[in-house]
């Protein structure tokens, strides 16, 4: 057994217990979230518990009133319960799966959080058999190699898409596992509304609120669509709804576009909630509070320009990234994005991109 200190939680952490203490950032992460939700006595079930160290963090930094900590895993399970004991929490802690909970609980949660190791989707259906309407809910997928593109059949499988296998794949998992979990949460009729999405290291992590109704259901499967990409240009369009096709060539190059989805074309936060998130993020580490930092500068539109891909399609040598930034930014809204160090979110076109690269591989030579 060893004793680990993160936030404010104390964890002594039996062998064979998974903890990762790489991801620390992610949850210091989910605890500003909440924290900038300003909830007050609300009731939260972490669904994946481990240690119990998120529900434990969420307690004792984020106001939250009641936990309820599940796992299967009977090793899990006691370690959870002696740690929200020596943390001084109240939490029930249940050697359940989440499915068996779901089957005989009749309770409905203020916050919800999956975090497996692995995909989610087999547990969202269940989830949402404890929501209501206002649930927030946080989500977390570690299959990143299914929902990038690199076991295409699985992504088909298990979430109903196409996946990206390119330079836009992160942001394309992200719109992948938002739309699926749109598709499961109109079959309750909620509605979905994204409030944070983050693509870093192998996961993906989405943070949404359920809104019950007809017409919100249906608004959030709406909200899916294709998305297409020129393998030889590195342009996109998209196009929400069932579309057989978005389109069959580029208007840039003219090479054939190929289509991926459905996954979701909406917005991937709600700008409100990620200002109140740098208000919080100044208690926490540094790296933690950057990352939110780099999270609010983001544009919140639909894919971004890889500028290396360009200036391979080019066949010119690299260019600084700034530079292109700030001959965009003249007359377009521009940003660097989570997604990839050396790419950027613009509305400006491709066609503009490109001048703007050359540009800047002009004003390097001088």
């Amino acid at each position: 057994m060893r004793t680990v200190r993160e936030g404010s939680a104390t964890l002594k952490i039996d062998d064979g217990v998974f903890y990762n203490p790489k991801m620390s950032k992610l949850r210091d992460v989910s605890v500003i979230f909440l924290r900038a939700m300003g909830l007050k006595r609300a009731k939260l079930l972490d669904a994946t518990a481990a240690t119990g160290i998120r529900g434990i963090r969420y307690c004792l930094e984020s106001g939250i009133a009641d936990t309820t900590m599940l796992d299967i895993n009977p090793k899990a399970y006691r370690n959870a319960r002696s740690n929200a004991r020596l943390n001084k929490i109240k939490a029930h802690v249940i050697g359940e799966s989440l499915q068996e909970f779901a089957g005989s609980s009749h309770d409905a949660f203020d916050v919800i959080d999956i975090d497996p190791f692995g995909s989610p989707a087999p547990m969202v259906h269940d989830a949402l058999k404890l929501s209501k309407d206002g649930t927030l809910m946080m989500i977390t997928a570690t299959d990143t190699a299914t929902l990038c593109g690199a076991e295409g059949p699985a992504c088909l499988r298990i979430y109903g898409s196409m996946p990206m296998h390119n330079e836009l794949c992160h942001e394309s998992s992200v719109r992948i596992l938002l739309s699926f979990v749109a598709r499961e949460a109109a079959q309750f009729n909620f509605g979905i509304e994204p409030l944070l999405s983050i693509a870093d290291m192998h996961y993906v992590r989405v943070f949404f609120r359920l809104r019950r109704g007809a017409a919100q259901a249906t608004e959030s499967v709406k909200a899916s669509g294709f998305a297409a990409c020129c393998s030889r240009c590195h342009a996109f369009a998209f196009k929400k709804g069932i579309a057989q096709s978005v389109l069959e060539k580029c208007v840039n190059c003219g090479a054939e576009m190929r289509a991926y989805g459905p996954m979701w074309l909406g917005n991937l936060k709600d700008q409100g909630t990620v200002v109140g998130m740098l208000k919080e993020s100044r208690a926490y580490p540094e790296t933690s509070a950057d990352f939110v930092r780099g999270l609010s500068d983001e544009l919140d539109i639909q894919f971004f320009y890889s500028v290396s891909k360009i200036t391979s399609y080019l066949k010119t040598g690299s260019v600084p990234m700034q530079q292109v930034i700030d001959a965009l930014g003249k007359r377009h809204r521009v940003s660097r994005t989570q997604f990839d160090n050396y790419s950027l979110k613009t509305d400006a076109s491709l066609r503009e991109v490109i001048k703007a690269v050359k540009s800047a591989r002009r004003a390097s030579r001088e």
